[in-house]
């Protein structure tokens, strides 16, 4: 399958990506993990509309990270700069042609960590500069740089590096 067969493509309850070519199905979300994923994505939505960095991508956003074969993933939350936004002349209606800068990742009971990982090297792999892997049962988040970096947080994400100033407290993501 190829990124624009994926785009007209429905298989409902499922949401899907693709990988290598390969459909794969991903269960609806709990309630947990939805419920985080909105408070990560209404940080950082915030955050950039104040400061007019960019733009802020929801869970179902598709980034085309390989071609021939297709790979297509969405994130629970995302960032893009306002520069690669201009760059494109602004927001297409397809999927985003290439990662986000800054793609956040919150798990879910029925993940498995091999998974887990391996999307957020795919992540990294395609140009993204740094996955937060946030865990709501154990209330942390690990950060991973493209040099292979892992800081696991308990506190506050800093990620001064990919969005200046934003620096959430986890509590807020939490509660």
């Amino acid at each position: 399958m190829t990124a624009q067969e994926l785009l007209h493509y429905s298989h409902e309850p499922f949401r899907t990506e693709l990988i290598a070519g390969r459909l794969v199905e991903m269960e609806p979300a709990g309630a947990l993990h939805g419920a985080v994923a909105a408070r990560i994505g209404r940080l950082l939505s915030n955050h950039v509309l104040a400061h007019g960095l960019g733009e802020v991508f929801g869970a179902e956003t598709g980034y085309v990270l390989a071609t021939d074969p297709d790979t297509v993933r969405a994130p629970d939350a995302s960032f893009v700069t306002r520069e690669r936004v201009e760059a494109l002349g602004g927001i297409p209606n397809e999927f985003w042609p290439g990662p986000p800068d800054l793609a956040f990742e919150v798990t879910s009971p029925r993940d498995r960590r091999g998974e887990v990982q391996s999307k957020t090297r795919s992540w990294l792999q395609a140009g993204t500069r740094a996955v937060v892997v946030i865990d709501p049962r154990r209330r942390t988040a690990t950060v991973h740089r493209p040099d292979g970096s892992v800081v696991s947080v308990s506190e506050r994400v800093l990620l001064d590096d990919v969005l200046p100033g934003f620096a959430p407290a986890l509590a807020d993501v939490f509660d």
